[in-house]
């Protein structure tokens, strides 16, 4: 099944959701990064969150960026989406071990205490950036904690990734669900007792629930409106050209450096893993161009 996202709105538009399932994109990125199974828990729950917090933008040029720094062995993750459904993004440390914990996937444990950055670039002239920290480093509960608290938006956030024996993405997916500033209690107390009954993202998707369905166990007697779909998927639009200003970054005298040394190098793309080569006339002619 394709990856995609639902947008929603329950009970007269006084809530808005969305939900998706992301387990191609996240297989795609186990194998472009060669992550640890707990490395893709990690990194596939913030790829979900960014996916849906993606559409959420308005605007084809806008750009989202999620980046958690922790002290744990992981060392931070980076995600970048767009608002048409494509994300990216990778691990510091994407060979991470760590036994697991209460027989799951020890997220929190490789993340650890810090950080979790909410970076959104829609044209002005600054982007729009919000900070707060890591209340458990599991990922949902630290983005339900950035909206309350940076952007005033009550909110439930549910992330998983469900991993193979082989170590595959089983199944992967999550949901938002937002209040609006209208929202009545009665409605808000109905959405919470339907998140209580509720079992995980992953038990739901893994029994072949889609995103539909998902959001319409949750708003179970407030009545949901789907109001779009769109596909998601892992996405980088990197270059060798583009990954040219990387090498150029370093530096004249270390670019002639590498002539000097008479080997062709190789740069990877942080978010894809995508390595590209460059001869040392192709170094030569790069010093020229950065003249």
């Amino acid at each position: 099944m394709e990856d995609y996202i639902v947008r929603a709105t329950a009970a007269d538009r006084q809530i808005r959701a969305f939900a998706a399932t992301t387990r191609q994109l996240v297989e795609t990125a186990r194998m472009r990064h060669n992550t640890s199974p707990v490395a893709t828990a990690a990194l596939g729950r913030l790829l979900t969150a960014g996916a849906m917090m993606g559409s959420m933008m308005k605007n084809d040029t806008d750009m989202l960026t999620l980046q958690i720094r922790g002290d744990g062995p992981i060392g931070g993750l980076t995600v970048t989406a767009d608002s048409r459904g494509n994300v990216k993004g990778y691990a510091g440390n994407p060979g991470v071990m760590l036994p697991p914990k209460n027989g799951k996937l020890d997220v929190g444990g490789v993340v650890g205490i810090g950080l979790l950055q909410v970076i959104k670039d829609m044209g002005l002239k600054e982007p729009y950036s919000g900070q707060t920290i890591l209340v458990s480093s599991e990922i949902a509960e630290d983005l339900t904690y950035y909206f309350a608290n940076s952007e005033q938006v009550p909110s439930s956030v549910g992330l998983g990734v469900l991993m193979e024996k082989d170590n595959t993405v089983g199944c992967a997916g999550g949901f938002i669900i937002q209040m609006m500033p209208f929202a009545q209690e009665k409605t808000i107390c109905r959405v919470e007792e339907n998140l209580k009954n509720v079992p995980s993202v992953t038990s739901l998707l893994n029994e072949g629930r889609t995103p539909k369905e998902v959001l319409e166990i949750l708003f179970d007697g407030l009545g949901m409106e789907v109001t779009d779909t769109m596909p998601a998927r892992f996405a980088c639009g990197c270059s060798k050209k583009r990954v040219e200003q990387a090498v150029v970054s370093i530096g004249r005298k270390e670019i002639q450096a590498m002539i000097e040394d008479g080997e062709d190098i190789e740069v990877k793309c942080h978010f894809c893993n995508t390595a590209y080569c460059y001869t040392v006339e192709e170094l030569k002619e790069i010093i020229k161009r950065s003249k």
